[in-house]
């Protein structure tokens, strides 16, 4: 009962994310490891500034846009 209640609190936790476009970064190192195992692994850090980066514009000359 315990694992079906932790289950649902980290697909809920991670609907939420994503809902405001926060990117679930476990899932980029599963896909990672499953697809692309010859590829090293962003850092948490890495990952997080480029989908802000591609999500928001800027890194590499692009301008910033808000909406």
């Amino acid at each position: 009962m315990f694992s079906d209640l932790a289950r649902v609190g980290k697909y809920l936790g991670q609907a939420a994310r994503l809902m405001v476009g926060m990117p679930d970064y476990d899932a980029y190192v599963q896909h990672m490891r499953l697809t692309h195992p010859d590829k090293e692994v962003m850092s948490y850090e890495a990952f997080f500034r480029e989908r802000q980066e591609a999500r928001y514009g800027g890194g590499d000359g692009r301008p910033g846009r808000c909406c």
